[in-house]
This record gives C-alpha cells, structure tokens and sequence, in this order.
C-alpha cells in the first residue's frame, strides 16, 4: 500500500533521522548531495566546510531537502521538504545552530559527517574553534510519502 504522510508523521521522521539530502541548483547545475542535520520545527541546521554545494546556496538559496527512513524496499518512509538557505554567520546564531547540532540524538558508532570537531561528542569550551559553514534551511513547504507492504514479517 502506498499512501501519503499526515503533518504528525513528516515531523516525525524529519525529527529522528540525522541524515538527508540538499538538493540545489545555480548556473545550469543541479547539485544533490547528503549532509547531516538537526532538525527543529521549522528549520534544518547544518554545518559544512565551503564548497561547490555552500556556493550555490548562496547564489540560490532556494533548497530542497529529502530525507528516508527505510525498513526494508517494501516497507518505507520519505519526507521532501522546501526552503531557503541562511547563513549564519553572526555569533549568537551560528552558536544557536551549533548548539542544535549538538544536541541532537545520533547513534553511538557515529560517521565522521556526525562530527562537529576533534573533541566529539564532546563540545568545545568555545564553540568558534568549530570550523565551517554553519547555516539552517527554513522549510516552507512538507510532503511525505511511504510505502506498507501487506507482506508477513516473517516473510521479508
């Protein structure tokens, strides 16, 4: 059965996962890549080192943002979300974003995406020694889908 996801459980899924994809465009390239998040009612906040992906964000802030749960190819969950790029360049809110980031729940063997600084999971005294782009995705439109097979479990 496939069917669409109510409000409740796109933020759901937007709240449990730690990884998604942005997809950008500017200059005639489209650009899709996976980035780690945190996610917070109404923004996704992200930390990257400069790039082709934090170049065209800035040329184009208009982002979209997609992000899986999967269980299995028969059993699934996915949200696509619509924004725009901030940077977050001033002080108190590139602290806020890194806070978020921080925050947020991560499974115990964690990527090197997952990890802000040399101390992780541990913050740094001063969260300016954290290096890179710390920016945040304010999301103005959700839709999500998923996919329930009527399959036993056992069957799977």
């Amino acid at each position: 059965m496939f069917g669409k996801l109510n409000n409740e459980e796109i933020e759901e899924v937007l709240s449990q996962q730690v990884i998604g994809r942005i997809g950008c465009s500017a200059d005639g390239i489209t650009y899709i890549v996976h980035i780690s998040y945190a996610y917070e009612g109404e923004y996704i906040f992200c930390q990257y080192n400069e790039g082709m992906k934090v170049s065209m964000m800035r040329s184009n802030p208009e982002v979209c943002f997609e992000v899986d749960i999967m269980e299995n190819m028969a059993n699934w969950k996915s949200v696509v979300a619509w924004g725009k790029f901030e940077e977050l360049k001033n002080g108190a809110q590139r602290t806020i974003g890194i806070q978020k980031l921080y925050n947020r729940v991560v499974p115990a063997i964690a990527s090197r995406t997952l990890q802000l600084s040399p101390q992780w999971p541990f913050p740094p005294d001063d969260y300016k020694k954290i290096e890179g782009i710390v920016f945040r995705i304010r999301l103005e439109k959700k839709t999500g889908r998923f996919e329930k097979s009527d399959i036993p479990q056992f069957a799977r």
